[in-house]
């Protein structure tokens, strides 16, 4: 486990290091969904300007990783799927992190007032406070619900890309926002399903650890109808259109098929399968989103040649 102590340990960081600090995989998806709510916006911004708020948007979401990183570290060293971050394994010190997230935080925020508007940055601001105050160091440890209310961190990109385009917040930056919150229960609860050994080990109370796997698996089923609704209502909204709604329609049949195998299945089953559907059900879950946004961008694409939206 990570301690005090680690401070006065030997370090020799290599680039590398201080970039899977910044969680180069989560900030994959906040970069093409900060993209995708900038390019969806009715307010067209200059490409140097885009590209810039999409850079800050990024580098705010690698700053929040830092800075969860940092505070998870002792727990990170527990767990079989974090243990080898850079902390845990020794090649980066806890004032390194911390001092690379705050860092970053600053610029990330300062930097996307300037290239965009000053609602963008106070949104990108109020993100970060949110994933590493309020998620990371107070509740996730507190609460079963906290991946819950973590979502909504990794929620915000496409309506910050959106407020740096357009200066305010719309219905459909807030329906952007929505998909990505009820998308992230399930995905992390069938996660936690056939990994529940490590958040016991780390004393995490994931749903899966307070009220156990019957409990999490009803959690999935009602999340997944309560996104599919909110998915395919998106699609008769000025950002949807005949494409995004076959694509949902698509996807939700599937995500809803394999919610109900999941919350049908016993214990002794699901250990007999080595929880085979659960992991099909996260790994699907991955693309769920990324299709989604991209029908989106298509939708956004081809409007102005009438392809587009309903037109």
């Amino acid at each position: 486990m990570v301690t005090v102590a680690d401070h006065n340990a030997e370090y020799d960081p290599v680039f590398g290091d201080y970039v899977a600090l910044l969680k180069p995989r989560v900030m994959s998806l906040v970069v093409f969904t900060a993209f995708v709510g900038l390019m969806a916006a009715p307010v067209s911004l200059h490409p140097v300007e885009a590209f810039c708020a999409i850079l800050f948007i990024a580098i705010g979401g690698g700053a929040s990783g830092s800075l969860n990183m940092w505070w998870d570290a002792d727990i990170d060293a527990i767990m079989r799927r974090t243990k080898s971050r850079p902390i845990p394994s020794g090649r980066i010190s806890l004032d390194a992190a911390l001092g690379l997230g705050v860092a970053l935080s600053g610029l990330s925020v300062l930097m996307l007032g300037l290239a965009a508007n000053w609602h963008a940055a106070a949104w990108l601001a109020f993100t970060i406070f949110f994933y590493a105050v309020i998620y990371t160091i107070w509740l996730k440890r507190v609460t079963p619900q906290n991946i819950v209310i973590g979502g909504a961190a990794g929620a915000f990109p496409p309506l910050i890309g959106w407020v740096s385009a357009t200066g305010s917040v719309s219905v459909e930056a807030v329906l952007m926002f929505a998909l990505i919150f009820m998308w992230t229960p399930p995905h992390f609860w069938a996660l936690a399903l056939f990994m529940r050994s490590d958040y016991d080990d780390a004393d995490v109370p994931m749903l899966t650890v307070t009220h156990g796997r019957p409990a999490t698996r009803r959690h999935i089923l009602a999340y997944a109808v309560l996104q599919a609704a909110l998915a395919i209502g998106l699609a008769f909204t000025s950002i949807g259109g005949v494409i995004y709604l076959i694509v949902a329609l698509i996807c939700n049949v599937i995500v809803l098929k394999d919610a109900v195998h999941i919350w049908r299945r016993d214990e002794l089953a699901s250990e007999a399968d080595n929880f085979k559907v659960e992991r099909a059900f996260f790994k699907f879950s991955l693309l769920y989103l990324f299709v989604h946004f991209l029908a989106i961008l298509a939708e956004a694409l081809l409007a102005p040649y009438g392809l587009g939206g309903w037109s």
